[in-house]
């Protein structure tokens, strides 16, 4: 049977949610609706766009663009700055409710996910019937839009979601594609980035179609092999299954878009600090130990990197996750402006699962590895009775 996938994207999200939330604590203003950006300080205007309404839009103003490129394009813009926490919430808020539909959930961002709709078909008269009830639901309960791209991959689910918006229901079905997505500009393909379109404007290729019938040996010379890649998502070639987490979790990770380019090591570390105890978090809470830990880096000017490494042994303790992120880190890092960093972990094992040590692991215990289970257990319990900010590193108390 051929799968149903969705592709579910807030719209302008952490705008969104902001405003939804200044509207619940009595604000006469929907930030939506004026022109108005997430982003960095008010006071010295550093930092990039995060997020931006409609109206900013018309102005020219861009995500990741500086804030100060916005303040010159609208002078009377509406800044906010970004709050991670309350980002959280919503989000999860959304997840369970997507939840109550189906668990072939994958999670992919705060802001987006990829629901398998097959197993729950026989339920609705189409997928296009049920994406509008689900997106109609979202805004009668939380008070902000989704859009959801419908096809049978998730290359093409997230294709149709990013068509017209806000609070619209789009397919792209291959049968689709020539007619939807070929007359494109290249630069609207998945994964088509600044570098990427620059070469490809040299070759003389303009849109998605042009793209998806070039000779692939030929996007290989110029491109190596992202240029095969973008030539088999021209043409609607993309993976269709749907990683949920719970069903054997595959991978556990998190990351995270910085409200100012982290510019040095020490940053970047704090970053990866934060983003290890939650992923590591996450494993104890799934009773998961993890094999692979791989770090992503997204620079400012959006090119993205990433690499990763076998654990001696798996593990869910947040030193070892962040001893390992970091190494992989500066093996990693060029030295740019970064905007996002994530940590992610897989080859996945039951905690309780026993391990085979060999000669040399019993001759290297390291008597630290038991502290660190004991210790962070003992975290997890307080913040669970207590709240996550119960207890603070000293690094985050400044």
């Amino acid at each position: 049977m051929t799968p149903i996938i969705f592709h579910i994207d807030v719209n302008s999200a952490y705008l969104s949610w902001t405003a939804v939330e200044k509207l619940k604590n009595g604000s006469e203003k929907d930030l939506r609706e004026i022109p108005c950006i997430i982003g960095g300080s008010q006071e010295s205007r550093h930092g990039v766009v995060l997020a931006k309404s409609i109206p900013a839009k018309k102005y020219g103003i861009r995500t990741g663009e500086p804030v100060a490129n916005a303040f010159r394009k609208c002078p009377n813009l509406i800044m906010e700055p970004p709050d991670h926490k309350m980002y959280s919430i919503y989000s999860r808020k959304l997840m369970d409710f997507l939840y109550t539909y189906t668990s072939d959930l994958e999670q992919v961002s705060v802001d987006e996910c990829y629901m398998d709709f097959s197993g729950i078909a026989h339920k609705y008269r189409s997928p296009v019937e049920a994406a509008l009830e689900i997106k109609n639901e979202v805004y009668k309960k939380f008070g902000f839009t989704v859009n959801i791209g419908i096809s049978s991959n998730k290359l093409l689910a997230k294709m149709a979601s990013d068509f017209e918006k806000p609070s619209k229901v789009h397919t792209l079905f291959p049968q689709e594609i020539q007619l939807k997505m070929w007359p494109l500009p290249v630069s609207e393909l998945y994964m088509a980035g600044k570098s990427s379109v620059e070469v490809l404007k040299k070759l003389e290729i303009r849109t998605i179609g042009q793209l998806a019938q070039t000779d692939p040996r030929l996007l290989e010379l110029h491109l190596k092999s992202h240029g095969r890649t973008l030539w088999e998502f021209a043409n609607g070639i993309g993976d269709a299954a749907v990683h949920s987490e719970e069903g054997a979790a595959k991978g556990i990770g998190n990351s995270t878009t910085l409200s100012k380019d982290a510019e040095t090591e020490e940053e970047a570390k704090e970053v990866l600090l934060r983003l290890a105890e939650s992923v590591g978090k996450r494993l104890r809470k799934a009773e998961q130990k993890a094999q692979m830990v791989s770090v992503e880096i997204k620079y400012h000017d959006f090119k993205t990197a990433s690499h990763q490494k076998q654990l001696w042994k798996a593990s869910n303790s947040d030193q070892i996750l962040y001893d390992n992120a970091c190494e992989l880190f500066k093996e990693l890092w060029n030295g740019q402006p970064i905007r996002l960093l994530g940590i992610r972990t897989s080859k996945l094992s039951a905690e309780s699962e026993p391990e085979q040590l060999s000669i040399f692991d019993i001759q290297t215990e390291n008597p630290k590895d038991e502290k660190h289970k004991m210790l962070d257990k003992a975290l997890d319990d307080i913040r669970r009775r207590f709240g996550e900010d119960a207890v603070k590193r000293g690094t985050f108390l400044k």
